[in-house]
């Protein structure tokens, strides 16, 4: 139901029901803290809170949210029941996206580069997975969006030229595909701005 809403623009709404699907986890999890699936589900609905904190503007409780939801990510990667590491690459991402907005610049680099260690990581693992090659892209992006806050230009500059080799290589892959010949044409204006 918060996805619903959220979609809607309705994120008052979207907290409630994300809190209430919170609460039932925490309980949950307290009860059975070894059940490593449940310990996801939280941390995902602790994500989901912090989306609509965001959404309202209000970055100090969504990063708390993000925190939250990063720690139990952390604790699940260091586990032999272990999420996926992509969750944990998103979920310092969130953390990120708040700190940049808070122009908390250097620990938003940090958050970031954490991210980009993991997408390395399983980029290499799985070359052909197209989307964890964009993901990539992606992090490279977010890592040159601050180093050009920070009056990084050489940084910057070769953030974004790593995106941008991996976006030259999908759209090829795939010339029909609108959303990478968006990327692509983002990276562009991204390293012209640089």
């Amino acid at each position: 139901m918060g996805n619903a809403q959220l979609k809607r623009g309705d994120a008052a709404n979207a907290l409630t029901s994300y809190q209430a699907a919170l609460d039932i986890l925490q309980r949950l999890t307290r009860s059975y803290p070894d059940n490593a699936s449940w310990q996801g589900h939280l941390a995902v609905a602790y994500g989901y809170v912090g989306d609509a904190q965001r959404r309202q503007g209000n970055l100090a409780d969504a990063l708390t949210s993000y925190r939250d939801s990063l720690a139990i990510f952390k604790r699940l990667a260091q586990s032999s029941n272990g999420d996926s590491p992509h969750d944990l690459s998103v979920a310092y991402d969130k953390v990120g996206d708040i700190q940049y907005a808070q122009r908390d610049l250097a620990d938003a680099l940090t958050s970031y580069r954490y991210s980009l260690a993991i997408m390395q990581r399983l980029a290499r693992s799985d070359p052909s997975n197209l989307s964890l090659q964009r993901g990539l892209s992606v992090s490279y992006n977010k890592i040159g969006g601050v180093q050009q806050a920070q009056a990084d230009w050489t940084g910057a500059l070769k953030s974004y030229q790593a995106a941008l080799a991996i976006r030259e290589r999908l759209a090829k892959v795939d010339p029909s595909n609108a959303s990478w010949q968006f990327d692509l044409s983002s990276s562009y204006v991204f390293i012209g701005n640089a």
